[in-house]
């Protein structure tokens, strides 16, 4: 048995990692089968994570994360967990492969995913010239013309955002009126660069190395257009992995986990939450590795409240893991 399993292998969940291996908290972590490192894995230059000034690509930073979690004697397994027993003292994790893990303790970081179009071409152009994140990516597209899909906060945000940068910004929106905020409508709406496109939505994406534009077909009379452009930025929304817990842990009413105040603390003793899994707002790697010490620090203190005849039977029998294919 383990003193504790990390489940969930961005940011939040290799960081989390790093400061319960230096504890000597000897975690394990399941790093999933098919998405192993989180987002950033589909991601190209990542130019605003502190201590890289000349930039780095996604999956090299995801891979220095992994190494350093590695160092400190993180066991790393690449398999999906498919069930969770989090309601007693000693948590049990099942794996796709029908292993069963148990631990005192479990850090839940799986993350978030971006909702997406479902064109085509849509993964074979992510990152280059479609993406779900202005704040990541708006940089690159100083004085090019791009577009915003979306109708909500998040889509105003990211075109009225992407200005800075962009010299023409393009808010396709498939019905006739915004479902954002009165002000937030009209902060873009103001914004000269901004251009509406409703009734329209976005039908295929044209680019072999990079995007050139994309095609709409008009929701009212279904006539089709094509609007070149450098950059489609897709803000629909995004939805936090967090069916695995669904009847165990408490969730706010936007389907993130709920924690107590700053903490990691969810409403099990011993489990606790990371990264995009309890955050609606920022979703950005650099908060959720914060997160992610958050949780271990917040695990350490626990397991350290745990009767000492307890801990001991979660220190002896933990063997390192080896890595599945």
């Amino acid at each position: 048995m383990r003193q504790t399993i990390i489940i969930g292998s961005g940011p939040a969940g290799y960081t989390a990692a790093i400061y319960a291996a230096r504890a000597s908290l000897r975690p394990l972590l399941i790093a999933s089968s098919v998405e192993a490192g989180g987002e950033l894995m589909k991601t190209t230059e990542v130019e605003n994570y502190p201590g890289f000034p000349e930039g780095i690509q996604g999956p090299d930073l995801m891979a220095a994360f992994e190494a350093q979690a590695r160092r400190f004697g993180t066991d790393i397994v690449l398999d999906d967990v498919v069930s969770l027993d989090l309601t007693g003292q000693v948590k049990k994790v099942t794996l796709g492969n029908g292993q069963t893990h148990e631990a005192l303790s479990v850090i839940f970081a799986t993350g978030s995913a971006y909702r997406k179009l479902g064109l085509a071409d849509e993964e074979r152009l992510s990152g280059h010239g479609i993406s779900w994140c202005a704040t990541c990516d708006g940089f690159f597209f100083r004085q090019k013309t791009i577009a915003v899909v979306g109708g909500g906060d998040s889509a105003m945000e990211e075109a009225t955002f992407l200005t800075k940068f962009a010299d023409k910004v393009y808010l396709i929106h498939r019905g006739d009126s915004l479902r954002a905020s009165k002000a937030m409508q009209q902060r873009a709406f103001d914004n000269p660069k901004i251009e509406f496109l409703f009734n329209k939505t976005v039908e295929h994406v044209y680019g072999d190395a990079a995007v050139t534009g994309v095609g709409l077909r008009d929701t009212i009379d279904g006539s089709e257009t094509t609007l070149d452009l450098s950059g489609l930025f897709v803000a629909i929304g995004a939805d936090p992995r967090t069916h695995l817990v669904h009847g165990q842990l408490s969730m706010n009413p936007d389907g993130t986990i709920a924690v107590e105040g700053r903490s990691s603390r969810t409403n099990l003793p011993g489990v606790f939450a990371a990264g995009d899994v309890l955050d609606p707002t920022y979703r950005q790697a650099v908060t959720a590795a914060a997160s992610g010490t958050v949780a271990a620090l917040d695990t350490e203190e626990y397991l350290a409240s745990l009767p000492k005849d307890l801990l001991a039977t979660a220190t002896a029998d933990a063997e390192p893991q080896t890595v599945l294919a």
